[in-house]
Parts: structure tokens; C-alpha cells; sequence
């Protein structure tokens, strides 16, 4: 297989190359297809799952699925916040509590979060949002401050994180535009738990099914993991996952065919943290055959989005939200030929929609000022 079968094979896997959206029932569905999907930016991370359920689903919907419990936001991985089903909560904390404990530890000293502490934070925490009584990160500061507990900045951060990782607690509905906690046996009461080997073998199964083809270092980094861990997890799943070496790297997969390409060219506008983008260390470059990334001063330039093309970035771009309208300001790594700009602005459409409101589109080249909003 080549560098650039690879890349078609991957774009497929996570949702975003085939020619008709993937056939997930709902967003729960999109989310536990991945095991977890990067949510650091709520509002770009509904996007991401929208993109792969298709014309039809808002915003608004996924608000409303999110508000219900359909899925759940909480640090699950690396640490960063994450979307997870809530079929799958418990045993993915479970399984990597203990890994991104051991990754906080710094933090946690430097804030001087011992051991009693965090456990002491945790069961007042969790004594307060018991009963649905779902509380703000405001005010949970305030809470802890009650009892002499100074909750502020980075610090109240790793206190929430360590309950998190705990079980103890885990997204609520929104209120306004605020977040907030729920005790997580309240908003899921009945999630599965599973034996570590089992747990292991699933995410090991879940992350090169919806990822591959991948590199064991690539799950490393997605999952916090250790390689002897991820090495029995392969050991375990036995025949499900299949390998293939490239200039002498081993790419791990779900067997079976490639979906079949979208029509080229196909672009999409993928937020800064979609899992195409940040699902993978060793192997990124698949997504820069080209080099023109590599050769941009200002690379990703996150928090924009990443402008696809086919399965390569070909640019960034950022939203702007006006009274009438969404503006997508693209920066282009290239020129697009005429096709590909009618592409660029059919994917812009394809936003609005989900958003609810107009779209119009200013390009320009990188190093150049805009040419206008069309």
C-alpha cells in the first residue's frame, strides 16, 4: 500500500471519505465509534460529530443531546476533555484513570493537591450535586471555598479533572452558556464496566478501527497508554485487526474494504481538534504528503480549522460570527483551481446549515490579504 492509500483508507475510517455520511443512528453512535472524541472546544467539537452524521443535524440537536445525556463530556484522555458515550464512561476511566493521574502529577503538586486533599474536594463535590443539583465551576469554587478551600484558576481545574477521573463526577446539562457537573452515578447509573484486559483489548480494537490505518505510537499518544499495554491489547484482539508495513513503519486497521472516496475534489472544514487531525502522532505527516503544512510559517495555526482537501490540509480558516451571517475566513496553502473553490464553498454551506444561518466565504492565500467575502 502507498503513503497516499494510507491516507484514503484513514480519511474513510474516521468518517470523512466516504461519498455518503457513515451510518450512525445518532451522536452517540459518531462518539462511540471512536471511544472518545476530542471535545476541548465544545462548541467546534458538536461540528465534528455533525459532519459525520450528515445533512439534517444542528447545532441545536446536539445541544439538546448533550443537555439529555446522550453523550458526555469529562477528561478521559492525555488530560484533555473528550465526548464519550455513556455506555462507555465507566470502563474508559477505568482503564485510563490511572495513567492520566500519573500525568497530572506534577500538577497536582504544584498545586498543592495531596492526596487527602483531592479526596476531601472530591466527596464535598460530590455531596453537593447529588439530587440533580448541578452546579457551575463557579460555583463549586464557591463551595470549596466554604470549607477554607482556595478553588481558583488552574488549580480548581485539577481538583474538577481529579473527580472526573475518580468517577465521581461528569458533565451536566448546560445552563445558559454555562457548563456544568453532575454526579456521574446519577447521569449514568447503569454504565458497563469491563475487566482491564477486556478494556484494553476494546480500546485497542476501537482506536484502529476508527483510526487506522495507525501506528502503536500513534495510540500511545492519543490514549496515554504505555507500549507494553497497547502490545497485549493487540496480543488480545487476535485476527479482528489487521497490520501492513510501509517504508518500515506498521500501520494497524480494521480489515475489510475502503469506503469508497467522495467525489474529487471534496473539501471539508474539520475544527482544529477533530480526530483526522489530532488522533495521531507518528504517522501525521499522511496528512501532508505535499509538504504544504510543513512549509506554512504558522503550521495548523490552532485554534483555526483545517481546510481538507481529498484527505491533505490544504489551508486553515476561523468563523466569524456576524448578526446576518457566518463568515468563513479561509487561508489557502495553495491556489484552488475552480472546482476545488466551488467545493470550498459548498462545505461552508454545509456549516451554515448545521448552524442555522448564511454563510459567505473570504479567501485568500497565505502571506496575502483577503480577497473578499463572496
Amino acid at each position: 500500500m502507498t503513503l497516499d492509500g494510507l491516507a484514503r483508507r484513514r480519511a474513510g475510517a474516521v468518517g470523512l471519505g466516504s461519498a455518503q455520511p457513515a451510518a450512525f443512528a445518532g451522536a452517540a453512535e459518531v462518539v462511540g465509534w471512536f471511544g472518545a472524541l476530542q471535545s476541548q472546544d465544545y462548541h467546534p467539537a458538536k461540528w465534528a460529530i455533525g459532519q459525520r452524521l450528515g445533512p439534517g443535524v444542528t447545532d441545536a440537536d446536539l445541544d439538546r443531546a448533550f443537555d439529555d445525556g446522550v453523550i458526555l463530556r469529562t477528561h478521559v484522555l492525555r488530560p484533555t476533555w473528550h465526548f464519550v458515550a455513556p455506555a462507555d464512561l465507566r470502563w474508559l476511566l477505568e482503564l485510563t484513570a490511572p495513567r492520566v493521574h500519573a500525568l497530572n502529577a506534577y500538577a497536582y503538586r504544584r498545586g498543592e493537591l495531596d492526596g487527602p486533599l483531592l479526596g476531601r474536594t472530591t466527596d464535598l463535590i460530590a455531596g453537593a450535586v447529588a439530587g440533580g443539583n448541578h452546579l457551575t465551576r463557579a460555583e463549586i469554587a464557591e463551595l470549596l471555598a466554604q470549607y477554607g478551600i482556595i478553588a481558583e484558576g488552574f488549580r480548581l481545574g485539577y481538583i474538577l479533572i481529579h473527580a472526573e477521573l475518580e468517577r465521581v463526577i461528569c458533565s451536566g446539562p448546560l445552563r445558559g452558556r454555562h457548563h456544568t457537573y453532575a454526579l456521574l452515578d446519577e447521569r449514568v447509573p447503569r454504565a458497563v464496566s469491563l475487566e482491564r484486559e477486556a478494556a484494553l483489548a476494546e480500546l485497542v480494537r476501537r482506536f484502529f478501527t476508527s483510526h487506522g490505518p495507525a501506528t502503536v505510537k500513534d495510540l500511545a499518544w492519543w490514549s496515554s497508554l504505555t507500549r507494553p499495554d497497547i502490545v497485549a491489547g493487540l496480543s488480545l484482539v487476535g485476527d479482528v485487526l489487521e497490520s501492513t508495513e510501509v517504508d518500515g513503519v506498521t500501520y494497524w486497521s480494521a480489515p475489510g474494504k475502503v469506503l469508497a472516496p467522495a467525489p474529487s475534489p471534496s473539501v471539508r472544514l474539520l475544527q482544529a481538534y477533530d480526530e483526522y487531525i489530532v488522533g495521531y502522532r507518528q504517522s501525521k505527516h499522511l496528512l501532508d504528503l505535499g509538504g504544504l503544512v510543513a512549509a506554512a510559517p504558522d503550521k495548523l495555526a490552532l485554534p483555526n480549522g483545517v481546510i481538507l482537501v481529498d484527505t491533505q490540509v490544504a489551508g486553515r480558516w476561523r468563523r466569524v460570527v456576524r448578526a446576518d451571517a457566518v463568515v468563513v475566513e479561509a487561508v489557502l496553502y495553495r491556489p484552488f483551481d475552480a472546482a476545488e473553490t466551488a467545493a470550498l464553498h459548498a462545505a461552508a454551506d454545509e456549516l451554515g446549515a448545521f448552524l442555522g444561518t448564511p454563510t459567505v466565504v473570504a479567501v485568500s492565500l497565505m502571506g496575502a490579504a483577503p480577497a473578499g467575502a463572496t
